[in-house]
């Protein structure tokens, strides 16, 4: 059971980490600080693999009305991705994906729109920084090298998913009991990698939204996702903004499962998370306007 108490002694045993400054983050021409002002990140998926049905767009004109109308509903930028990261979806081949992207990029941008690219094989990655994307939400870890020296030439922002695999679709096992040692180190080595090849706008998302072999069961994976998201704040030592995509809980909440994601939202909050990933951006958006607005 989540209690006040609990929570009070999460934010004792963590103080330090909470309290750590994050550097800005870069959204293409704006510089937001997201402890005052936390950015909400909507997401557009273009696979009809994808799980949260709501977010599917299976055309381009689709994909660029449904952006526009989740920065008019309030997200600071819009996640565009062309394979779904679960399990039993289909592979696309890095050329198709890339194919698929582009115009819905090109559209979103021309329309004003930030667009964040989720990728993870460089072609799809450098194409997508061709057609304006402001960050790239990187799910792999094979080809670091190569994609942080083509966000570096871009000026792009990247958002460094934790991915213990070559890529977010190779499946693993998490850490039920403290998975944040590893999940520390791996960024550690990769954000001094990502430095050493000239990138200078990073975000850290430790990857809880992803599929892994050891939280198939709905009650021990959404457990494990709000042990991890309240301790958000651990990552905050690498003084960098922490991205987080908050759960969907469908087990847990049934047919109010829309509402779910502005739940997690609250806990992100108060665990210093400054970039919310979510499929339901006008729920998530009021709840962090109430959670900024109010005093305790």
């Amino acid at each position: 059971m989540i209690t006040l108490g609990g929570l009070a002694a999460l934010a004792q045993a963590h103080g330090e980490d909470l309290g750590h400054p994050v550097a800005a983050l870069r959204l293409g021409d704006r510089t937001v600080d997201t402890d005052a002002t936390p950015v909400v990140m909507g997401c557009v998926n273009l696979s009809k693999d994808s799980t949260y049905r709501e977010s599917i767009a299976l055309g381009t004109d689709a994909a660029v009305r449904k952006g526009r109308v989740l920065a008019a509903h309030g997200a600071d930028l819009v996640d565009v991705g062309a394979e779904s990261s679960t399990a039993r979806a289909a592979r696309v081949d890095p050329q198709e994906q890339a194919d698929t992207l582009v115009p819905v990029v090109e559209g979103l941008v021309a329309a004003g729109v930030a667009v964040s690219a989720e990728a993870y094989d460089p072609v799809v990655v450098k194409a997508a920084l061709a057609a304006g994307a402001a960050v790239v939400n990187y799910t792999g870890s094979a080809a670091d090298e190569e994609v942080f020296g083509a966000v570096a030439a871009a000026g792009a922002t990247v958002v460094l998913c934790y991915v213990p695999g070559a890529d977010v679709r190779e499946v693993t096992d998490v850490d039920l009991d403290d998975p944040f040692p590893g999940i520390l180190g791996h960024f550690e080595r990769r954000v001094a990698l990502a430095r050493s090849c000239g990138v200078e706008h990073l975000v850290l998302d430790p990857g809880m939204g992803f599929y892994y072999g050891n939280l198939t069961d709905p009650a021990v994976r959404v457990n494990h996702q709000m042990r991890v998201l309240l301790r958000s704040s651990r990552l905050r030592r690498l003084g960098l903004p922490v991205c987080q995509s908050v759960p969907h809980a469908f087990a847990l909440f049934e047919d109010q499962f829309r509402t779910a994601e502005g739940f997690f939202t609250v806990f992100a909050a108060l665990a210093g998370v400054g970039v919310v990933r979510t499929h339901e951006v006008a729920h998530v958006r009021a709840v962090l306007h109430a959670m900024t607005s109010l005093d305790a």
